[in-house]
């Protein structure tokens, strides 16, 4: 009899330790849902704004929007007051968030080619022929889809997306017009001859995966902007067959 009592008493409490346990993972997972979805306030870009324009003068082509905190990147910038005498290092587009990223010291533009590392991040550099660069037209502080080719077993792969770009060497420069000659409208630029080196601010992590690549298998960078959509699923070569 005392057994029985016992062992309705250690199933009664065991019950309850499950109760309460699957009560406090539902509790941290709508914890976490509600982190997500909580509002921050980021700064969009409303109209064009072009590179080199002062900190202090991006007031008019900003406003102030709140979105929910999953879609807010990590350098979002939410205090213009913190990168007073700093410059817009790229092109900004209407609809964009405001990275920190993208805003850099004056003297980093009298350097054409290159742009500051963001804070906690490395650079890697690899070397790939222009028809690997779109063209050889990628330049500093554009963002690349990376994407990575093994012959075992016969795949490719988008393995990184919005990989910032830091510098690029080996690209051609357009030749200016003759004197009096005007530029011809919708020509295309020169294609880069020889390989290209293209450097890119990752976390070590990533940095490992770059060089795997280039080590075994082969790259290829797409131009992937900011609005660009990431659905990708990796190809094999059956699949083109």
């Amino acid at each position: 009899m005392k057994i029985r009592i016992i062992a309705a008493a250690v199933m009664v409490i065991l019950s309850i330790a499950g109760i309460v346990l699957v009560s406090s993972h539902i509790s941290s997972a709508d914890a976490r849902a509600l982190q997500n979805q909580q509002p921050r306030e980021v700064y969009l870009v409303t109209v064009p704004i072009a590179e080199g324009t002062p900190v202090e003068e991006l007031g008019e082509s900003l406003k102030l929007q709140t979105v929910p905190a999953v879609t807010v990147p990590e350098d979002a910038v939410t205090s213009l007051s913190e990168y007073k005498g700093k410059v817009a290092g790229v092109d900004l587009k209407p609809g964009e968030q405001v990275l920190s990223s993208r805003l850099v010291d004056p003297q980093v533009l009298e350097a054409p080619g290159t742009i500051p590392v963001p804070k906690g991040l490395q650079e890697v550099t690899v070397q790939l022929d222009a028809a690997r660069v779109v063209g050889g037209q990628l330049k500093a502080g554009d963002t690349v889809g990376f994407f990575a080719s093994f012959p075992e077993p016969d795949r490719t792969d988008m393995k990184l997306h919005k990989v910032l770009v830091t510098s690029v060497q080996g690209a051609a420069a357009a030749e200016a017009p003759a004197e009096g000659e005007e530029p011809v409208a919708g020509s295309a630029p020169p294609v880069p001859e020889g390989g290209m080196l293209v450097t890119l601010a990752v976390k070590a992590d990533t940095a490992e995966e770059i060089i795997f690549s280039a080590e075994f298998g082969s790259i290829w960078l797409s131009h992937e902007p900011d609005d660009a959509e990431e659905n990708n699923n990796g190809a094999r070569m059956e699949d083109f067959k």
